[in-house]
C-alpha cells in the first residue's frame, strides 16, 4: 500500500508539471460541450429552395409565401423555367426544386386534380429526402387551408395530437450532449494513458522502474487511478456545463451514471495502457489510439442507431464498450432509467473492465 501511495504521488506530480496536459483537461471539455452541441446536429435546415411558378396567380404566390416563411427553406431566386432551376442545382445554388403547373389556381377553384412536381438533389441523401418531406408537409397544410376556405360546411377533420416523449421539442442537441460526454472520456481517459508509458520509455525512466521490486499489478494500478479520478472530474464538469448552458439535467439518478462511468473509465484507461505496453514510440501509440477511437465513435451508436447498421456491423458493435455507456447515458438523461432497467449493460461493462485490465497487467513486461 505504501508503494502504491508513492507511485500515485509520482504520477500526480509528473502530470501537474506538464505545461500542457492540466490545461487541456479543463479546456477540452469546455470546448466540446460549448461548441460541439451547436454544430453536431442531424437537423436539416437552410435548404436552398428553387420554385418555378408557371401560373403567376395569387394562389401560387400564397403557397410561395408560406414556404418562404418556413424556418427550413431559403428562397433566393424564382427561375423562369425548369431547366434554369436545374442549372442552379448543378452549381449548388439549390437543393430542392418545386414546379407549380400552369392553371394551378384555376384547377383548384374548379376542383380538378392538380400536380406539383418536387425534385430533390439526392447527392446528399438526408438533405434531399428530409427537404422533400418538409415541403410535402407544408403543401398538405396549404391544401387543408384551401379546403377550409372553399367549403361552407366542411366535414369534421381528424386532429392528430402528437406527444414527443423523452425529447419534447425534438432537439437533436439533447440527444447528442450525453453522448459527447462519453466521447470526452474516450479521448482523455483512453489517449492520455496510452501516451504515459510510451513517454517514460522514450525518456528512459521506464528502465529505472523495471529494476525496482514493484509488482506489475501495483504499477498498473498507479497508472490507472489518476485517470480514473480525472475522468470523474471531467464528467462532473460536463454535468455542470450541460445544466448551466443548456438547462439539461438527467431524468434519472447521478449515482447510476457515476457507477457506469467508473467501469467505463477503467475500460478506456486499461485499453490505453495495453496500447502503450505494446508500442515502442509515441508516434506508433498515437496511430493505434486514433484508429480505435474512430472505430469506437463510428460503430458505437454515437451518430446513428446501431439498429440501422447492417447485421454484421451490429454484431461487431456488441464488442465495443462505448456502445453500452452511450446507451446508459442517453437512457438516464432522457428516459430516467435506473440500474434495474440496464443491468445487462452494466454486466457488459463490468466484463469488459475485468478483461481489459487483466490484459493490461499481463501485457506489461518488466525487462531488467
Amino acid at each position: 500500500m505504501a508503494t502504491l501511495k508513492y507511485l500515485l504521488e509520482k504520477e500526480i506530480k509528473q502530470f501537474m508539471r506538464n505545461a500542457f496536459l492540466p490545461k487541456m483537461v479543463i479546456a477540452y471539455p469546455l470546448m466540446v460541450m460549448l461548441v460541439m452541441p451547436l454544430v453536431t446536429t442531424m437537423d436539416v435546415r437552410n435548404i436552398k429552395m428553387s420554385i418555378v411558378d408557371n401560373d403567376h396567380s395569387s394562389t401560387s404566390q400564397e403557397l410561395i409565401n408560406k414556404i418562404g416563411a418556413s424556418n427550413y427553406f431559403i428562397l433566393e431566386t424564382l427561375p423562369e423555367s425548369y431547366p434554369a432551376a436545374l442549372t442552379q442545382v448543378e452549381f449548388g445554388e439549390a437543393d430542392v426544386i418545386m414546379e407549380i403547373p400552369k392553371d394551378f389556381e384555376q384547377n383548384i377553384v374548379s376542383g380538378s386534380a392538380t400536380e406539383i412536381q418536387i425534385s430533390a438533389n439526392a447527392v446528399n441523401g438526408s438533405k434531399g429526402s428530409l427537404g422533400s418531406s418538409y415541403l410535402g408537409t407544408i403543401i398538405n397544410d396549404f391544401n387543408t387551408e384551401l379546403h377550409k376556405k372553399s367549403a361552407t360546411a366542411a366535414p369534421a377533420m381528424l386532429q392528430l395530437l402528437v406527444q414527443n416523449r423523452c425529447n419534447q421539442f425534438l432537439d437533436y442537441r439533447i440527444y447528442m450532449i450525453p453522448a459527447l460526454m462519453v466521447v470526452l472520456l474516450i479521448l482523455l481517459c483512453g489517449l492520455l494513458p496510452a501516451l504515459n508509458i510510451v513517454q517514460e520509455k522514450e525518456k528512459g525512466t521506464m528502465e529505472q522502474m523495471n529494476v525496482t521490486p514493484i509488482s506489475k499489478t501495483t504499477f498498473i494500478l498507479a497508472k490507472l487511478i489518476p485517470y480514473w479520478v480525472m475522468g470523474f472530474i471531467v464528467l462532473t464538469l460536463c454535468f455542470v456545463i450541460a445544466w448551466g448552458v443548456y438547462g439539461l439535467v438527467p431524468q434519472g439518478s447521478f449515482i447510476t451514471i457515476y457507477a457506469a462511468a467508473a467501469l467505463f473509465i477503467l475500460i478506456m484507461s486499461g485499453f490505453g495502457l495495453i496500447i502503450s505496453n505494446y508500442s515502442a514510440t509515441l508516434q506508433q501509440a498515437l496511430f493505434v489510439v486514433f484508429f480505435f477511437i474512430m472505430v469506437f465513435m463510428l460503430m458505437s451508436g454515437l451518430f446513428t442507431p446501431t439498429r440501422s447498421m447492417p447485421t454484421w456491423a451490429a454484431w461487431v458493435s456488441a464488442f465495443i464498450p462505448p456502445r453500452y455507456f452511450i446507451e446508459i447515458m442517453r437512457n438516464v438523461y432522457l428516459k430516467g432509467s435506473d440500474f434495474a432497467d440496464m443491468y445487462a449493460k452494466f454486466l457488459a461493462l463490468g466484463g469488459f473492465a475485468l478483461v481489459v485490465n487483466c490484459v493490461a497487467v499481463l501485457s506489461y513486461k518488466k525487462r531488467v
